[in-house]
């Protein structure tokens, strides 16, 4: 029986820092009118209100369809329900010295990979609390630049295999598109399945995870290895066609499917 449908967000329910269109939203929204829904994302929490809140905070999706809705910014380590208002269950931030030691080393080590950017849009490196990440070609480049950027990922395997020699005691991880995410050992979205199974009293095998990086290396790779039974989307609208088939499933039957409805 799955009781809980979650998502990765860039490249799963939205384009890179890209906010849900109209359809994904209102996907969304008849989703959570039959089954628990979660975020999970390396993005901090204004990312989430920006992508993902923004398009839902609409007349069409109302405060008991919202209170189906869990969001996991940082892959985990920060957890918000919504309650009459968006509440903070929980943040396990870095301390100051660590977030310096982080940046230091993230510098270096793009220097001596020799993948310094020509061109950049906005910052490279961006404080989460309970994540540092680096965006190669900044936090606010276009679209097609990311893309093609990296698109074989060799640039970012690269940087993360001299970082993880530079700050073995942290987890480095790719994400998103042109981005390598920085947390404390064991925090990815495995993590944040479990802390969904733990706050939400919902058994990993209850759970579905929809990503498009579940290749192994992937930022949603985890999620499958803590058990979730896993689908993986090449982009936004594959993820559509994914929402309409579970509501199809669902239908006007119980709130959850059957071992049969699985894929």
């Amino acid at each position: 029986m799955k009781k809980l449908i979650v998502f990765d967000l860039d490249g799963t329910l939205a384009e890179s820092k890209s906010a849900l269109d109209v359809d994904m939203a209102a996907l969304l929204g008849e989703l959570m009118r039959v089954v628990k829904v979660a975020v999970i994302s390396g993005g901090d929490w204004p990312q989430f209100q920006k992508q993902v809140l923004a398009n839902l905070a609409t007349d069409q999706v109302s405060g008991e369809q919202l209170g189906q809705l869990s969001l996991l910014p940082t892959c985990g380590t920060k957890f918000y329900q919504y309650a009459g208002t968006w509440t903070q269950l929980y943040a396990e931030n870095f301390t100051v010295d660590q977030k310096e030691k982080i940046t230091r080393s993230l510098t270096q080590a793009v220097v001596a990979a020799g993948f310094t950017a020509a061109k950049t849009w906005g910052e490279q490196i961006e404080d989460r609390g309970s994540q540092v990440t680096f965006s190669a070609l900044g936090q606010e480049a276009p679209i097609e630049e990311k893309k093609q950027w990296d698109a074989d990922f060799s640039k970012r395997k690269k940087i993360r295999t001299i970082l993880i020699g530079m700050i073995p005691e942290f987890a480095v991880n790719l994400g998103g598109t042109t981005s390598i995410d920085i947390t404390k050992p064991g925090i990815d979205k495995a993590y944040g399945i479990r802390k969904l199974r733990d706050t939400l009293g919902i058994a990993i095998s209850e759970m579905i995870f929809i990503g498009d990086a579940l290749f192994p290396g992937g930022n949603d790779y985890p999620a499958k290895e803590a058990g979730a039974l896993s689908i993986q989307v090449r982009d936004p609208n594959e993820t559509k066609r994914v929402i309409e088939a579970i509501i199809a499933c669902l239908g006007d039957g119980p709130t959850a499917l059957k071992p049969e409805d699985e894929r």
